[in-house]
């Protein structure tokens, strides 16, 4: 993110949207439209970003790579070509296409890998995978027309009722009349803004509905915001299409559930808990949400916020359950089990990958919204991790870490200065077990976390990951940074895991850019 907070941005992101993103009735109503405006545009355009923008929309799939680093070595930043796939992307898919939604996820991901390579001559290489995956995704989806365009021109009513309105429009899927509303919302200030939007995600706990939202927002960081309101528009056309595919009955129990802790709990708009808590409190407390129901869990972490319990502590407590169902997932069985993810492997769309990257991502958001967002984001964090925990069967909960056992034994064994090169043929092996253990010796010895994150950065961009590389990459270093020092290893344990898990499936488009960067 730049230094403009979230909340700031979202307040500022009405005053420069653009003709094109909202139509000429919407702008008025708004007092943003110019006098000499006379003809509603035909298509959504992004200001001064629309050439590096249709530079990625033309330049054809098997060029995209060559192309984009002839544009990095003539001054175009890393950071920028970002911005541009993340609006192109945004443009085209809307947050309706499966491949198309889990690329842009990836992209800001992507770009923190390149940062953390510093000037290396290969630092742009996570970018580069993601641009020829987008790039591949529009070739896919052929010319057809976009899915944002600009709003047409239906007059909206100034609403200022809050984000009920919004929601109840989401859920008599009315699009148009959704997507009126939510510019109305977010020309007003941050309460009408993210606070509006998360009332209507709120209504479901999945994780691309939430990783949507929460990449959107760091993505706004990256393309102004004159352009942020076009990223987060997607949500809404992500839950409309949710609820046309029967989101209401998947999630009768929540809708129930999160407003009534809400008011129950007067957390609507109750001040932030500051209460610090310590290790035995995050452990009991990650322990008893995941052996809880689903309604049971919220209801602890309502209790827990009504508590004055401090926001962090409980996201750690939930981020470490996460970290709990990556460790002791018994892998794929059965019908799981695809091509690029065989027999035994985690990465990917797995139950703790999955809950991992929810968590990560209810906690973004509730560091943007006002206080009805952040109880609401930890309550829903807290419901759906002890539902994902449900999918993993009940002995998940007494399992121990893949780690355990020989594998621990087998890692004590070996040298401090050799563990780094195990690890490395650990991952190459796709021994998930051992390349954790030696991750969690390491911890053990208190060796540097950046030669650990250096080499799963490396496996996290060289292999395809299943859409979920990056992205994950990112929420188990985050996580790691966000815990205490007595707990945090076991978050890179788990991403090793995953890291050897997913080795042997390159990333399309990684050994052209390889050669060209060399």
């Amino acid at each position: 993110m730049s230094n403009l907070n979230r909340r700031e941005l979202f307040s500022d992101t009405a005053k420069g949207m653009l003709l094109a993103g909202l139509g000429l009735s919407v702008t008025r109503d708004l007092g943003l439209a110019p006098a000499w405006a006379a003809e509603e545009p035909t298509r959504l355009t992004f200001g001064n970003m629309e050439p590096l923008v249709e530079f990625l929309a033309q330049t054809p799939a098997e060029k995209i790579i060559p192309a984009c680093i002839a544009k990095i070595k003539a001054g175009t930043s890393v950071r920028s070509l970002v911005a541009a796939a993340a609006l192109v992307n945004a443009r085209a898919f809307g947050g309706e296409d499966y491949i198309g939604f889990h690329t842009l996820m990836a992209l800001a991901p992507a770009w923190s890998m390149a940062y953390e390579n510093g000037t290396s001559p290969q630092a742009a290489l996570p970018v580069l995978k993601v641009l020829c995956r987008n790039a591949n995704r529009l070739r896919d989806r052929g010319p057809g027309p976009d899915t944002l365009g600009p709003l047409p021109s239906i007059p909206v009513a100034n609403e200022q009722g809050g984000g009920s309105v919004l929601r109840d429009a989401v859920r008599g899927k009315k699009l148009q009349q959704a997507e009126q509303l939510f510019a109305v919302y977010a020309s007003q200030s941050p309460s009408y803004g993210i606070d509006a939007l998360m009332e209507m995600v709120d209504d479901g706990a999945e994780v691309h509905r939430t990783v949507l939202v929460a990449k959107s927002l760091e993505l706004s960081g990256f393309v102004g915001t004159g352009n942020a309101h076009s990223l987060l528009r997607q949500s809404v056309h992500y839950c409309v299409k949710s609820e046309s595919q029967g989101n209401a009955q998947h999630c009768s129990e929540l809708r129930k559930v999160v407003p009534s802790l809400l008011e129950k709990h007067r957390l609507l708009s109750a001040l932030v808990g500051n209460r610090r808590m310590d290790d035995a409190w995050v452990t009991a407390f990650s322990k008893s949400v995941l052996g809880a129901s689903p309604a049971t869990a919220a209801e602890a972490v309502a209790l827990a916020l009504a508590d004055g319990i401090h926001p962090d502590d409980i996201g750690e407590a939930l981020a470490l359950g996460s970290n709990h169902l990556v460790l002791r997932d018994r892998g794929r069985q059965g019908g799981a089990i695809q091509a690029n993810k065989p027999a035994g492997s985690v990465h990917g769309d797995s139950t703790g990958v999955h809950s991992g990257d929810s968590t990560h991502a209810w906690r973004a958001i509730a560091r943007a919204g006002n206080p009805r967002t952040l109880h609401s984001s930890l309550i829903l964090a807290g419901y759906q991790l002890a539902r994902d925990r449900s999918h993993g069967g009940a002995d998940i909960l007494t399992r121990d870490p893949v780690y355990f056992g020989a594998a621990a034994e087998a890692a004590k064994g070996i040298s401090q200065d050799k563990l780094a090169a195990e690890l490395t043929l650990a991952i190459k092996a796709n021994d998930q077990a051992k390349s954790a253990a030696l991750v969690a010796r390491m911890g053990e010895l208190k060796m540097d976390a950046t030669i650990v994150k250096g080499i799963l950065r490396k496996f996290a961009t060289t292999e395809d990951g299943a859409l979920h590389a990056e992205k994950y990459y990112r929420t188990a270093c985050d996580d790691f940074d966000s815990t205490r020092k007595s707990m945090r290893w076991t978050h890179l344990a788990g991403l090793a895991r995953v890291t050897a898990s997913a080795y042997g499936f390159k990333a399309p488009g990684i050994e052209e850019a390889t050669s060209i960067l060399g």
